[in-house]
């Protein structure tokens, strides 16, 4: 019971911060060449965008876990 409480608020949390934000970015790092002792690398800006329907289907999902979740059976 109280593990799908911790589950739906941080359900609920996720999906306020992915509308608030909308999207996130990494870099990451590759090797491009590497010839003996000698290495090249790249850094890529990867950006990850996050659909709001996404963010409101945590939501609701979350409401309705704690929903549930409350229930006495």
């Amino acid at each position: 019971m109280i593990l799908l409480r911790l589950i739906a608020i941080l359900l609920v949390i996720a999906g306020g911060l992915a509308l608030a934000f909308g999207s996130f970015s990494y870099t990451q790092e590759k090797t491009a060449l590497k010839a003996g002792p000698l290495e090249l690398k790249v850094q890529d800006k990867e950006t990850v965008t996050i659909p709001p329907w996404a963010g409101g289907g945590a939501i609701a999902l979350g409401v309705v876990l704690l929903l549930v979740g409350g229930r006495k059976r």
